[in-house]
């Protein structure tokens, strides 16, 4: 069901001021041809009655031609800010930006954060949004989770489905989502609750069984039957199964890239109140997905590129896919249990 602007705009201040927003602050809401109309008007609003100075900042849409799915999320990295200085000024003299676009993956994501800037990503249905508000709670959740991923230099994951991976961990930065950007040159998502980590550089291994059910994206569907994913030595070697592995393999074999192959962050979801069946409840291109990344205790593995943190593998093909019913351990200690959170929930 819809949200009202009244809520919504309660909700914006909400989460506003959980992101530290101080009266006199500079906040740019960035969007396009194609941005939430609600999110963007209902965001300057907000900030606007919270003392910020608001500029709105149009850039036209791109990678149309080039992307197969209307999904941002299909053809990720190249941003309407690439060669535009003027609009670039503008988003690094901010201190905060809602981006209602998705520059996430770019390389002028990173120069905007370098200097400071926090950056707040907004483009899902707003009662996915309200329904998902971050809670302080759920900071603390993903913040202890960050500390065990931290601190691990091995993950491995299991289920009885067929799944047997293992990496090692230590060589890049912890990824936290929990849906406030609340400090200098943080970028976040709202909605978002999960930790993860991108395995240190050609030590994955092993296999990796998507059950049916399980969660494909950015296709935004359902598994209808297993594929058996091999890992080897940090690639994605096989991709076996019937139609939906065909898919898979088509749909990344189309980049022509084999950085798409590489293994990207791993992690697993601590947010309560997001659920696997959203997905099959909504238009697939009324929404990013944000349920599906974040239910609580699923095993989050990704595929493609790594400048997120810091890497500069920028392959503009990236597999989010979320499984239930796994089992992940850090060093040997559960975090979850066939599908449900022990740490730190049970901690």
């Amino acid at each position: 069901m819809a949200i009202s602007d009244a809520v919504f705009f309660q909700g914006w201040k909400q989460v506003l001021q959980m992101c530290n927003l101080k009266p006199g602050e500079m906040v740019t809401i960035l969007t396009s041809d194609d941005s939430n109309e609600q999110i963007a008007r209902i965001a300057s609003l907000a900030a606007s009655d919270l003392g910020a100075v608001v500029t709105s900042l149009n850039l036209s849409p791109m990678n149309g031609e080039k992307a197969l799915s209307p999904d941002k999320s299909g053809y990720i990295g190249k941003t309407p800010l690439e060669g535009n200085r003027p609009a670039l000024a503008c988003l690094k003299a901010s201190d905060m930006v809602i981006d209602t676009i998705q520059l996430l993956f770019s390389k002028e994501q990173e120069d905007v954060l370098k200097d400071g800037t926090r950056m707040l990503l907004a483009v899902e249905p707003p009662e996915i949004m309200m329904r998902m508000l971050p809670r302080p709670e759920d900071k603390v959740r993903v913040l202890k989770a960050a500390e065990k991923i931290g601190a691990a230099k091995e993950m491995h994951v299991t289920s009885k489905a067929g799944t047997d991976f293992r990496c090692q961990l230590g060589d890049y930065p912890v990824l936290t989502q929990y849906g406030l950007a609340d400090e200098p040159g943080r970028w976040d998502h709202w909605p978002s609750c999960f930790s993860a980590r991108w395995p240190n550089e050609g030590s994955a291994e092993g296999t990796i069984v998507i059950d049916e059910g399980d969660i494909l994206l950015p296709f935004k569907k359902y598994a209808r039957a297993p594929i058996t994913v091999t890992i080897e030595k940090g690639m994605i070697v096989d991709i076996a199964g019937g139609y939906d592995a065909e898919f898979m393999r088509t749909f990344m074999e189309s980049f022509n890239d084999p950085r798409a192959y590489a293994m990207a962050h791993v992690g697993w979801g601590l947010e309560t109140r997001a659920s696997w069946t959203v997905l099959g409840l909504y238009n697939p291109e009324s929404q990013l997905g944000m349920d599906a990344r974040s239910f609580a205790g699923n095993f989050l593995w990704s595929s493609g590129p790594n400048t997120e943190a810091g890497g500069d593998r920028d392959v503009p093909c990236h597999l989010d896919i979320p499984l239930r019913n796994c089992s992940l351990s850090l060093d040997g200690e559960p975090m979850t249990i066939d599908g449900r959170v022990v740490w730190p929930d049970e901690a």
